[in-house]
């Protein structure tokens, strides 16, 4: 790769991510990356994942991966858990990397901003990750002041309002099953905000209702 053209590349790269880069453009052994902790976007090896593997096997990574170094040459991934793992797939040893530091708050709150404008988020991963940058930025608030604040500001970022995110982040709130259902459509939002101020054991009772084919209402809630 040409000098003009890698900068060309890492240009374009900080104005999607909105960071700078420190080290340029490296490569780097696939498995000295690893997952994001918590990371909320689910990489499933769906059909998109074998069309994203393909495409690598053909012509390699072309949109560098984000990873800030952890420890003796170890990388945690921030932006293109599904490029990695295509790449694995596609038998790929080294990837182009591009490595920043990142205080734990900034890492999670780029992680979240470069992966929720995906074409296709599930409700359980808008709320995982909507929770996780809420955290992240009212750490430099304090208390409840603090959440909404940052609330407001995914708000404005997202282009909803701050309501419909505190409604996201309240699925947190459910058990997984419960969860799960809401992304399959078998759950109304609705319902499910509703369900989630219930105690675990009563969660799992309505989960094996609903296992058993009833649906809750108003009057059960």
């Amino acid at each position: 790769m040409s000098k003009v053209r890698e900068k060309i590349k890492l240009t374009s790269y900080d104005e999607l991510l909105k960071v700078e880069t420190t080290d340029g453009l490296k490569e780097i052994d696939v498995d000295k990356l690893h997952d994001f902790s918590n990371h909320p976007f689910k990489v499933s090896d769906d059909e998109k994942m074998e069309e994203l593997t393909e495409s690598i096997r053909e012509r390699g990574v072309l949109l560098p991966i984000l990873v800030r170094k952890t420890n003796d040459e170890e990388y945690e991934i921030i932006s293109g858990h599904r490029r990695t793992h295509a790449a694995r797939l596609a038998g790929i040893e080294k990837v182009p990397v591009i490595i920043r530091e990142l205080s734990d708050d900034d890492a999670t709150i780029v992680m979240v901003d470069s992966n929720i404008q995906r074409e296709e988020i599930l409700p359980s991963e808008k709320a995982f990750a909507y929770k996780m940058k809420m955290d992240a930025m009212s750490h430099r608030g304090s208390g409840r002041s603090g959440e909404e604040q940052s609330v407001d500001k995914i708000a404005e970022n997202e282009g909803i309002g701050s309501r419909q995110v505190f409604r996201y982040i309240r699925l947190t709130k459910l058990i997984p099953e419960l969860l799960a259902l809401v992304d399959e459509k078998k759950l109304t939002m609705v319902m499910a905000i509703d369900i989630s101020y219930f105690a675990e054991d009563l969660q799992r009772a309505v989960y094996e209702n609903i296992v058993n084919g009833k649906q809750p209402t108003k009057d059960d809630i």
